[in-house]
């Protein structure tokens, strides 16, 4: 376990409950209380998942004055990643290696222990008060509902769930237990969307009518079916352990690592991937949150193993409040938006998002666009940029993504993009590979959870699990 500063928490711990008696009201967030962390104490978090954006997540959290990372736990002892974006060697050990290594400057003697099952660390290390999950998609609902029921606070890699059910269910035990919660859409944190919000609210681009949302997105399984190969499980990784909740089946390097987000039992697509970042600031500016109906088309077909290689799904929405009907178009695998008529596509300051990436807004007056992530947004056309006037922030900025959830544990407000907001907009954004694997147009009622037109999607809706990695 580590060592350091479990000494200076138990003393102040034990100084703040004989200071109570002194005073008749001592607010909650002065002592901590069950479930908070003083403020005086760092958050002890504990990293599941070491893989490319856990090692990512490691190395944000160690320039985190406010964090202390108290354990790592991951499947594999070592990965290599090298050959994908994250351009790294990860895995238990070398992200293990990292934070000693970090540590050792203030902390003579730091280890930080490590562990191959996430539910026995959690059960002996005792002075953890966060974890934070970064495992492959289909594990993400029983990392973070058992720690959750453990009164641990939960920072959670997105998509925030594997499925529809799977989304509800960890939305209600957020509630339940009143943790601090994040989902890891980092964009959520910045001043872009923010100010998207901002200029919608303020009438910018009048009453909003479409969306379209897209990414230029890369898939490495281009075969559809399983692999017939059975090639020998890698030393140091525990594989049975890795497909967790999903029936077992024999190793092959196509899935694991990083090409898992490419088959539907692991992964959730380009869609789950990155539409929880681009289609963000719609969601949040327009208080988007159950569409009456989603279709799909995909340039390649339907597989049942593996996600779709490009498409374009289309969601529609009846009026909320003062909004009129929207409808929000998603297209990945190199499909993009028409140019709206009116821009020049040859002028960079008329440009759609950013590279392959972006979101545009279309109002009865004009429009936003924006980079990936809900980057800083642009007003089209030229015109309206010149002379649109920017309101005053209304919304309040937040220091970073981590930061705003290392606050929240220590009993701040609840993160921007805490598991209630998170669970909304991962459930919207799945939705559309309901529909694609449904094969038809789905009519959804939010409160059933079902598509009263294609019982057929009950199976995309709530996946089966493994005996022993239940959630209900």
């Amino acid at each position: 376990m580590g060592t350091g500063n479990d000494t200076t928490r138990r003393a102040f711990l034990k100084k703040a409950a004989v200071s109570t008696l002194g005073f008749s009201i001592v607010p909650r967030y002065v002592l901590g209380g069950p479930g908070f962390v003083p403020p005086s104490e760092k958050v002890n978090v504990a990293i599941i998942g070491t893989g490319g954006m856990g090692m990512r997540n490691a190395q944000a959290l160690l320039n985190e004055p406010e964090a202390r990372i108290a354990a790592v736990c991951d499947v594999a002892e070592r990965t290599d990643l090298t050959a994908y974006w994250y351009r790294c060697h990860a895995g238990r050990l070398p992200t293990k290696a990292l934070i000693e290594k970090h540590y050792a400057e203030t902390v003579p003697g730091y280890r930080c222990p490590d562990y191959e099952d996430f539910r026995v660390m959690l059960e002996k290390e005792k002075n953890i008060d966060a974890i934070l999950c970064a495992t492959p998609d289909h594990s993400h609902a029983c990392v973070v509902i058992t720690a959750m029921r453990m009164g641990k606070h939960v920072y959670c890699e997105k998509p925030l769930a594997h499925n529809i059910w799977e989304c509800r269910q960890i939305a209600k035990v957020a509630q339940e237990t009143g943790v601090a919660t994040q989902l890891g859409n980092h964009g959520h944190s910045g001043s872009g969307i923010r100010m998207i919000c901002e200029w919608v609210w303020d009438g910018a681009i009048g009453p909003v009518r479409e969306v379209h949302g897209w990414s230029q997105s890369r898939h490495w399984r281009k075969d559809p079916g399983r692999p017939s190969e059975t090639p020998a499980v890698p030393a140091g990784f525990n594989w049975d352990m890795w497909l967790g909740p999903r029936e077992f089946r024999p190793y092959h390097p196509s899935y694991a690592p990083y090409i898992w987000r490419d088959w539907w039992a692991f992964g959730t697509g380009s869609l789950g991937n990155l539409a929880v970042h681009n289609l963000d600031g719609a969601v949040w500016a327009l208080n988007l949150e159950h569409p009456a109906s989603v279709e799909a088309v995909t340039t390649g077909g339907v597989d049942s193993e593996v996600a779709a290689f490009g498409g374009i799904y289309t969601f529609q929405f009846k009026p909320r409040g003062d909004m009129p009907a929207v409808k929000v178009t998603w297209y990945d695998g190199g499909l993009r938006p028409p140019i709206p008529e009116g821009l020049d596509s040859d002028d960079p300051r008329q440009r759609l998002g950013e590279g392959g990436d972006g979101l545009l807004l279309v109002g009865d007056k004009g429009l936003i666009t924006c980079p990936s992530n809900s980057g800083t947004p642009r007003l089209l056309p030229l015109d309206l940029h010149k002379s649109y006037k920017r309101p005053a922030p209304t919304l309040p900025r937040v220091k970073g993504h981590h930061a705003d959830w290392l606050s929240a544990c220590k009993g701040g407000p609840a993160a921007s993009s805490n598991f209630a907001y998170g669970a909304r907009l991962t459930e919207l954004v799945l939705l559309g590979n309901v529909a694609l694997r449904a094969g038809k147009k789905i009519l959804w009622d939010a409160a059933a959870m079902r598509a009263v037109n294609a019982p057929e999607a009950d199976a995309f809706i709530k996946e089966e699990c493994r005996k022993g990695w239940e959630i209900g």
